[in-house]
């Protein structure tokens, strides 16, 4: 523990004032207004740093995060740990609301009674409910907060567990989610610190609560921290989303002066058909690849729909032979702690150069909590398993492009770990069937990149956030960066709906972009096979967007 005025940020970052008055906050709820760019999430990891080590969290107290996408939450997590390191990052919780409210329900489910009584294994389905055995998703939230609402010994556990309180992407919290924040901790001893930004709120479908962060300042009388620098766009880029905010939210628009430099690269291109805007963008990729660009750099975003809006491209993609997979489905698996580790056995099992992926698949499913000596003996185990079936991988009988052969391999390694040490690497495994669903479906999701041609490195690469270049929905991409951006469908028969919330999706997708941004539209897109609903095949530019990325 260090004295409050001998704390510096972390790695010797510098923060714009108002930052450093957030991170450093002791005594008052805090709400950070902060634009693309601005480092909410490096905000969040230095001020738990700050907190942690300083004693301002005291032992065993801790804080809590609560973020609304399972990979921002992670990547909190992590970021965390790189700050802080293992031992203070242990007494950091960061959850998605749906993971904050299952811990709740799990912690006190005997408070809930009548039609929402629970058996102590009840599942968890994406539709259907059935009274004491199975909820929805969307019942997590109620159900917690009637929980916390009926139940002193709920509120008061959360409260005397949680010291600090931070709440991520607030500008789209739903009205039922800040109920849940506001009955745990108004009127507590809990210090909050809410961040986000108006411009970026698109959940508005979802029910996201008009107004909500001037509410939260209201309502826990909350110091406001707006933040104006974006350290993420080049020049050119963050021109043109000043452009937008002067639109958008003219209080927020950055002085000129600020704005200076010629780097940077926004193109508009306009194509004919989508199959030769398919051509023209896999060789611009393929000549970004050829230049050095990482794949997890390059993003391919569409409003809606990438599995048909993108299909021409992630045909002429597969056909030059360069990685990518569609986030639609995929994202929130690939952001879950067992799939990464089924993923990360088979390629270091699969591929000889994987020394990253070896070290992180001994660090996670190491036994930290047992004896010195059974560590060790489990360390030896888990080696010996990982070279032997390295080595049957290699061998003449392996038939590599058979799932069945791969799925046995991964089970064999899931039981030498052991169900405790699995069902530990996330508070959601810890009942009902999630572990081995999410099991199922990461081995599912293997199975179907190997089907594509037999090659498990490349069915990996194809998973990967590292080694494939992402297709996402506007949604999925948001508190994401990526240093090419390439906006597909900038078209007002994809870009439709009200103003304002087709604006909020656009300007979100502009501000992933780092260095280069590529907007594109098609005169024509055929009308893919089996879709019976309304599809245009005509095409009209939107032409009020393109005009944002044109100088003055």
């Amino acid at each position: 523990m260090i004295r409050l005025d001998q704390w510096h940020p972390v790695d010797d970052l510098v923060l714009e004032p108002n930052a450093m008055s957030a991170v450093t906050m002791s005594d008052r709820n805090v709400v950070v207004a902060a634009g693309p760019g601005a480092g909410k999430t490096e905000l969040l990891a230095q001020r738990a740093d700050f907190l942690l080590r300083t004693g301002q969290c005291p032992y065993p107290r801790r804080i809590l995060a609560v973020s609304f996408k399972v990979d921002a939450a992670r990547n909190l997590r992590e970021r965390v740990r790189r700050r802080s390191g293992p031992r203070l990052a242990a007494r950091f919780d960061s959850f998605t609301f749906h993971a904050f409210a299952k811990r709740i329900i799990d912690n006190f489910r005997p408070a809930l009674t009548g039609y929402n009584a629970l058996n102590p294994d009840y599942r968890i389905d994406p539709k259907a409910r059935i009274e004491g055995e199975q909820i929805t998703f969307a019942d997590l939230v109620p159900l917690a907060l009637e929980i916390i609402e009926a139940n002193a010994y709920a509120q008061g556990g959360l409260r005397q567990t949680y010291s600090h309180v931070f709440l991520d992407e607030f500008q789209d919290c739903t009205r039922q989610q800040y109920q849940l924040i506001k009955t745990a901790f108004s009127h507590a001893t809990a210090t909050l610190t809410a961040v986000g930004d108006t411009k970026q709120r698109i959940m508005a479908w979802a029910g996201a609560l008009d107004g909500v962060m001037q509410t939260f300042a209201e309502d826990f009388s909350a110091r406001s921290l707006p933040l104006y620098q974006n350290f993420r766009s080049a020049a050119r880029l963050r021109r043109m989303q000043n452009r937008m905010i002067a639109r958008m939210d003219p209080g927020a628009v950055s002085p000129d002066e600020e704005l200076k430099g010629d780097d940077g690269v926004i193109e508009v291109l306009d194509f004919g058909t989508e199959r030769h805007e398919a051509q023209a963008i896999a060789q611009l990729i393929d000549s970004w690849l050829r230049e050095g660009t990482a794949p997890s750099e390059i993003a391919i975003l569409v409003r809606q729909q990438p599995h048909l809006v993108a299909a021409a491209l992630g045909s002429e993609l597969a056909g030059c032979g360069i990685p990518f997979r569609n986030e639609q489905d995929s994202q929130d698996l690939t952001a879950e702690p067992i799939a990464a580790l089924v993923f990360n056995f088979v390629r270091v099992i699969a591929d000889d150069r994987q020394p990253d992926a070896y070290t992180e698949l001994m660090r996670v499913a190491a036994r930290s909590s047992a004896s010195e000596e059974e560590a060790s003996r489990f360390d030896g185990q888990l080696k010996r398993m990982v070279s032997e079936a390295r080595a049957i991988v290699r061998g003449p009988m392996f038939r590599n492009g058979e799932p069945a052969t791969w799925r046995t391999l991964v089970h064999e390694f899931l039981q030498l770990v052991s169900r405790p040490v699995l069902t530990a690497l996330s508070a959601g495994y810890q009942q009902g069937t999630r572990l081995d669903d999410l099991i199922e479906q990461a081995l599912d999701a293997f199975d179907r990149e190997l089907a594509i041609d037999g090659d498990a490195v490349r069915a990996l690469r194809r998973l990967s956030e590292v080694d494939a270049i992402r297709f996402l929905t506007i949604h999925k991409c948001k508190g994401l960066e990526f240093e090419k951006v390439v906006v597909l469908g900038v078209e007002e028969q994809l870009f439709w709906g009200k103003p304002i919330a087709a604006m909020a999706e656009f300007f979100v997708a502009i501000s992933r972009a780092k260095q280069h941004l590529v907007l594109t539209h098609a005169k024509h897109r055929d009308r893919p096979k089996g879709v019976t609903g309304r599809w245009d095949e005509w095409r009209t530019p939107h032409q009020r967007f393109l005009d944002f990325a044109h100088e003055d």
